[in-house]
């Protein structure tokens, strides 16, 4: 059913009911590339659920400190319900394994020092600020 062409949302703006609009999706892909890349880096293939709770890592590390799972779970469900608890978990698991993230003995995820270099590479959305404690800021 979703493969067929002009099958989409039945409330989705007209621009965007089917894949054939090369727009429909720009605005995502171009927004997470810094993610693709990162996720490509530690040989990890992209998610919808990867994404968010890399996004809910860079959000805590703007204000200045790490993030506990209970936070994570809440930032991705503030716009992903459907995502259980069980799958953050997973996620931040994997991402630990992967070596993209480090668990703090405060029990608050943060990026690896590798993984932060990598993030403050892009010229898009993030430059180092010359801040000393390696903190994410925005361009």
């Amino acid at each position: 059913m979703f493969n067929h062409p002009g099958v989409g949302a039945v409330n989705a703006p007209s621009a965007f009911r089917t894949a054939k609009n090369p727009l429909a999706f720009e605005f995502d892909r171009s927004a997470n590339t810094h993610i693709r890349e990162l996720l490509r880096h530690f040989g990890l293939r992209t998610s919808l659920i990867r994404f968010k709770v890399i996004n809910a890592l860079v959000v805590a590390d703007r204000d200045g400190h790490g993030i506990g799972v209970n936070g994570v779970h809440a930032f991705v469900e503030s716009s992903s319900p459907e995502l259980s608890f069980v799958s953050v978990r997973e996620v931040l698991k994997r991402l630990g394994e992967e070596g993209l993230i480090v668990l703090g003995s405060d029990k608050t995820y943060r990026f690896s020092t590798e993984a932060m270099e990598l993030l403050l590479q892009s010229p898009r959305v993030f430059h180092g600020g010359g801040r000393s404690r390696g903190h994410i800021e925005r361009a």
